[in-house]
């Protein structure tokens, strides 16, 4: 088994890393967003990528997730944590609290750029649960241990949340304040842009996957919001890097007794609709690494 990190602004390095080498993958999607650091962390490997790339130089509408996953794919990543920065739709999450979400809602207009198959070869994976039961446990026994080390601030402990539903938005601009408003009347929890496509290209890559969403403000939704300043939430994010290093280092720690008890591993098994015959070579042979063990 092999750990991937996806991580977002300020991650661009993570302490206590090791350096073992610098993976300049090609996809038949395109490049990643970075080269994909190979490193250690007290020995256990670890693959880490940028979202946004080197000096966060890519917007969340550009990212290429489907070379980003296929890349991590192909270094035989099994399992990924993905490391994001989202904003609040609900009242009990707070700045600096941590989300381990178990549900999105789509709000991107890309979906064909969100999976492999297309051009020929039709796949329909299962996705009413599209977060893996077994990292999701890791992520939040790695966030307890990392906030368990944190002082309260403002009177109050940050918190994590064992689940949630993240509205995954295009961007790059945020929300207006009817579409925060209509988000949180219909209960949704957090907002981003980034780890919905994520979630799908890992599950029909069958890797395990799971989000760490960190809190840095509440949406426009909150009638408090135009209160919220910007340095406030620059000290807010700034507070989060710092944790998620932490949380990293203690879930690579774990990673070695998580299991693979999930079906994420076998997603793809009765997916694929296409018959093999009806495969163009080249399409087999773009997919190896996704559809190979199903269609030669």
């Amino acid at each position: 088994m092999k750990l991937g990190i996806i991580g977002g602004s300020g991650l661009e390095k993570i302490d206590h890393v090791a350096l073992i080498k610098m993976h300049e993958v090609e996809t038949p999607f395109g490049k990643p967003s970075a080269p994909v650091l190979e490193g250690a962390i007290d020995g256990t490997s670890i693959f880490f990528l940028p979202r946004h790339g080197k000096g966060h130089a890519i917007m969340p509408s550009e990212i290429n997730h489907r070379a980003n996953i296929y890349a991590l794919k192909m270094l035989g990543v099994t399992h990924i944590l993905s490391i994001s920065a989202v904003g609040s739709l609900q009242e009990q999450y707070v700045p600096r609290d941590v989300v381990v979400i178990d549900q999105f809602y789509d709000r991107t207009k890309s979906s064909a750029s969100h999976s492999f198959f297309g051009d020929g070869i039709v796949a329909h994976i299962a996705f009413a649960h599209p977060i893996c039961p077994c990292m999701a446990s890791l992520a939040v026994g790695a966030a307890q241990k990392a906030l368990s080390e944190l002082p309260e601030s403002g009177g109050r402990r940050s918190m994590v949340h064992r689940k949630g539903t993240y509205v995954n938005m295009e961007g790059p601009a945020f929300s207006t304040a009817a579409e925060s408003k209509c988000y949180h009347s219909l209960g949704f929890d957090v907002i981003g842009m980034t780890n919905l496509p994520e979630a799908k290209l890992a599950r029909e890559a069958e890797i395990c996957y799971a989000t760490v969403a960190m809190v840095t403000d509440y949406d426009s939704w909150h009638e408090e919001h135009d209160h919220v300043t910007v340095s406030m939430i620059v000290d807010n994010f700034i507070a989060n890097v710092a944790l998620a290093k932490k949380i990293i280092v203690y879930a690579v720690d774990a990673f070695t007794s998580v299991g693979r008890t999930c079906s994420c591993s076998k997603a793809l098994a009765g997916a694929i609709i296409t018959a093999p015959e009806a495969i163009r070579p080249d399409l087999k042979a773009k997919l190896a690494p996704i559809i190979g063990r199903y269609i030669r």
